[in-house]
């Protein structure tokens, strides 16, 4: 069962339809809630202005879903750990067993989920 509309932030976002971030904050803006797309460009994604990195944002993020690979995640870590999300979901593929012991230990919730999965079954 969702608990309530969220803002996340999703980092990878794409303006490609092809691509599961691009997918996901479709999914997310049907369900209700507030995204921050987020990529290199900063493009606009589903008419939602889009920022270049995390510290853009000024809004709280509930929740950040990742979709770059564990060699990218890096240039996003300090961001995310000082924009503390309520959690961080490392979509397949974005795996980094480092970057979760950081963000566990910065008290952040980690879940090694995909978010088309959850916001499918109510678990989001």
């Amino acid at each position: 069962m969702e608990i309530g509309i969220e803002n996340v932030a999703i980092v990878g976002a794409s303006v490609k339809e092809d691509r599961y971030s691009w997918k996901a904050q479709k999914m997310l803006m049907e369900r209700g809630h507030r995204v921050f797309p987020v990529s290199p460009l900063g493009k606009t994604v589903l008419g939602v202005n889009g920022f270049r990195s995390l510290s853009e944002i000024s809004e709280p993020l509930d929740t950040v879903t990742l979709y770059v690979g564990p060699a990218r995640l890096s240039e996003f870590l300090v961001d995310l750990v000082a924009k503390k999300p309520r959690r961080v979901i490392f979509n397949p593929g974005t795996e980094h067993p480092r970057a979760v012991e950081i963000l566990r230990g910065h008290g952040i919730r980690v879940e090694e989920a995909c978010t088309l999965v959850l916001l499918t079954t109510g678990q989001f």
